[in-house]
């Protein structure tokens, strides 16, 4: 809006919102700088300071793309592409924590995150997209199409938190948390999805105040979600820590018994201790074995994605597309097929092998 009205307009406004992000920038070199780069994160440590690395230049560009915005040397659309990189890596921080979660609770509770974090964020890209259609009063057949195309991206992020989120996080059963408004937004569009190419550009200010209400009923949830994730955490390491002990008390009583018997005492290893050792290592194994069934179900998920994402570099590099071409590409052949989206990714690239540089 600051863009498109010459800088008339949500000037204030767009100054206190930088300065927010400045802080909350400064938050998050802090939380990267104290992340463990030792064997902790070997199974996947290289891929997540990767993303670690492309967050952080891109976060030593923002100033200067502000610089920019203020002088009015980008239009609204060319800036909207110009912070896509950084959201996107910083979405992917997120989704590499998660793949490398061991825990299945951990891991269900940031993939739910995740996705309702890349929910969020398309909602943001609909209300930018939305607000610049209304306010020029008109919109074409392919921009109608893109519209869609993000309502149907957001729908499939919050169909997936749905499916991994606390039950008790979920209001009335809906992932969106502010129902008012998701209705008011919903009626925006059906009036923008109906429309023969004219629209009513006094309805710009409703269509931003209702995405505004939407968005920001999905950032306290979201917040929510992160502080419920903190303390699922440090549940489980005080838990972690609580088994250790238990575990060296009774290897301790092993070993005492078995070097030191005193006169007259039972066997070193007798019915009472045989059958502590067998209690601990049944239930050791009861507990693994539902970690296990459990994070299958959860990685399952986190694969899926990783077919995506591969098929959509595959597309890119031979069809030249943009990633917001590759994905409705591979969205309309889902639909075409009445397929899984996550198998037409997987016979896209069942096709790597006849492609020249594929690999």
């Amino acid at each position: 809006v600051f863009l498109s009205s010459r800088g008339e307009r949500f000037g204030a406004q767009r100054a206190a919102q930088a300065l927010a992000c400045a802080a909350a920038e400064q938050e998050v070199r802090a939380a990267f700088e104290r992340m463990d780069t030792v064997e902790a994160w070997a199974g996947n440590g290289s891929r997540l300071f990767s993303r670690v690395a492309l967050v952080l230049h891109a976060l030593d560009a923002l100033p200067a793309l502000r610089a920019r915005i203020v002088r009015q040397e980008l239009d609204a659309a060319e800036a909207s592409a110009a912070f896509d990189p950084l959201v996107a890596g910083l979405l992917q921080v997120v989704f590499e924590a998660a793949d490398a979660a061991t825990d299945p609770e951990v891991s269900r509770a940031l993939v739910a995150l995740f996705n309702f974090m890349q929910g969020k964020e398309l909602a943001g890209q609909e209300r930018a997209f939305g607000a610049r259609a209304f306010a020029a009063g008109r919109i074409t057949p392919s921009g109608q199409q893109h519209w869609q195309h993000l309502v149907a991206s957001q729908q499939a992020c919050l169909d997936t938190f749905a499916a991994f989120c606390d039950p008790e996080l979920r209001p009335a059963g809906r992932p969106d948390p502010d129902a008012d408004a998701l209705v008011q937004v919903e009626r925006l569009r059906r009036i923008a999805a109906s429309s023969r190419g004219a629209l009513d550009a006094e309805l710009s200010d409703a269509w931003y105040q209702h995405c505004t209400q939407r968005i920001d009923g999905m950032k306290a949830l979201e917040d929510l979600l992160a502080l419920r994730l903190r303390q699922l955490c440090e549940r489980r390491i005080a838990q972690a820590h609580d088994e250790l002990r238990d575990q060296r008390v009774l290897l301790e009583a092993f070993q005492s018994q078995a070097q030191a018997p005193e006169p007259g005492a039972l066997p070193p290893y007798g019915p009472h201790l045989e059958r502590s050792v067998l209690s601990l290592v049944q239930e050791q194994a009861r507990r693994l074995q539902a970690m296990g069934d459990e994070l299958h179900a959860v990685r399952a998920s986190l694969d899926e994605r990783k077919l995506v994402e591969r098929a959509k570099g595959l597309l890119m590099a031979h069809r030249q597309m943009s990633e917001d071409e590759a994905y409705k590409s591979l969205r309309q052949m889902a639909m075409n097929q009445n397929r899984r989206l996550a198998d037409v990714a997987q016979a896209v690239l069942s096709l790597a092998e006849v492609l020249p540089g594929a690999r």
